[in-house]
């Protein structure tokens, strides 16, 4: 895992050498919002009583789904099913890393339809390795992956058993980290890669031993602070060099920007209100 050289006294964080930062292509599934709508509630984002404009989150979700392809990156999209509102939120619907499916096992009985709906799709189209997990999980909402590791989430929705189960069928390391803040609910709402060795994330959202991980595997780490992390700033999606973040995180931006990537800053405060962002739209289909 690569390390940034310190700096030279007397050296600004702005004249730091910026390194060179390179897209690479990916293929995403995306669910289009056409069921979408708040009528429960099953973390703290949620408000039935508000509810939320369906035509209004298509939207925002369709500009979501044209910057990805204009960056160049594949989208496949699964039929929305209705009845199933949270389906938008594709990212919970699996883990596929080397062709190969871990599958989810949601929580809350309203999302349980969507983990089989997901498995059927990846198997229709290619991915013939699907397990069906034992243990409660949601897929790469608590499941990040890197290089050479895969970091799991628990502590509100996914199981300590499925790091454990995800790590023997995939053969990747996985490491833990308790999430302790409900605003963060999921991992994908605390922590997002920077490519394939690094990550930005708000400390806030773990415990202190997580903390403390996250410093020792990721010195150089983005550190986000509780205003952009409170907008789900790091609900992002990032091919390496372009970051799909969410418009109102304005200091990660600019972050971002000073460390060589290239935001490209979305809207998607109506898909916000179920608490979803860009990355939650999106599970990544690695090959």
């Amino acid at each position: 895992m690569s390390v940034m050289p310190a700096m030279e006294p007397n050296t600004t964080v702005s004249e730091r050498a910026v390194p060179e930062r390179a897209a690479l292509r990916r293929h995403f599934l995306m669910c289009r919002p056409e069921h979408f709508a708040v009528t429960y509630a099953i973390n703290p984002w949620m408000d039935p009583a508000r509810g939320a404009d369906a035509g209004k989150a298509v939207a925002q979700w369709e500009a979501l789904r044209s910057a990805y392809v204009a960056l160049g990156h594949e989208v496949s999209l699964i039929d929305p099913v209705e009845g199933l509102p949270d389906m938008v939120f594709a990212a919970n619907g699996a883990l596929v890393v080397g062709g190969r499916v871990y599958g989810a096992r949601f929580t809350h009985p309203e999302r349980h339809a969507e983990a089989p709906a997901y498995a059927a799709w990846l198997r229709d189209n290619g991915f013939r390795d699907v397990l069906e997990p034992r243990h409660t999980n949601e897929g790469e909402g608590d499941f990040l992956t890197l290089d050479d590791v895969i970091l799991a989430g628990t502590g509100f929705r996914t199981e300590i058993a499925a790091h454990q189960e995800a790590q023997e069928f995939l053969g990747r390391p996985v490491v833990t980290l308790r999430l302790v803040d409900p605003r963060f609910y999921h991992l994908d709402t605390a922590l997002f890669p920077l490519g394939g060795d690094n990550v930005a994330y708000f400390p806030g959202a773990f415990s202190p031993g997580s903390r403390a991980v996250l410093e020792r595997l990721f010195p150089d780490a983005v550190i986000a602070g509780e205003r952009d992390a409170a907008v789900l700033g790091l609900n992002a999606v990032c091919d390496g060099r372009n970051v799909v973040v969410n418009a109102e995180a304005a200091e990660l931006i600019g972050t971002l920007r000073d460390r060589g990537f290239e935001p490209i800053p979305v809207d998607l405060s109506e898909l916000r209100k179920a608490g979803g962002g860009p990355k939650c739209c999106t599970l990544e289909l690695r090959a």
